[in-house]
């Protein structure tokens, strides 16, 4: 049986990197990263802060906070998130949710 020829570029990129288990992980890890990063800037913006006045409230680096906000950034710490959620009013809450969920979504 022949194999219907993908003309979209990204179904062409999904079928020869995304189809194993563990690419389809790794890109659900880089996808939480980007996700967390993009909330912390959003965040900030709507505060009205500059990276450098949230460092300030923080007690950290103006790099540091660029770093964090970084989609291909992977190194977000649990004492890190807290510290700039107490800055910025806010709390930091985490799930735990099933595997079946997460894959079929």
């Amino acid at each position: 049986m022949k194999r219907k020829q993908a003309a979209d570029a990204l179904e062409i990129i999904d079928r020869r990197f995304f189809r194993s288990p563990r690419a389809r992980k790794e890109l659900a890890e880089a996808e939480a990263s980007a996700q967390v990063s993009r909330l912390l800037f959003e965040l900030r913006s709507r505060a009205g802060l500059t990276q450098q006045e949230l460092a300030d409230k923080v007690g950290t680096s103006h790099s540091v906070i660029s770093r964090i906000e970084a989609d291909d950034y992977q190194g977000h710490s649990l004492a890190l998130l807290r510290r700039v959620a107490s800055a910025l009013g806010k709390r930091v809450e985490i799930r735990f949710l099933d595997e079946k969920r997460v894959r079929g979504a």
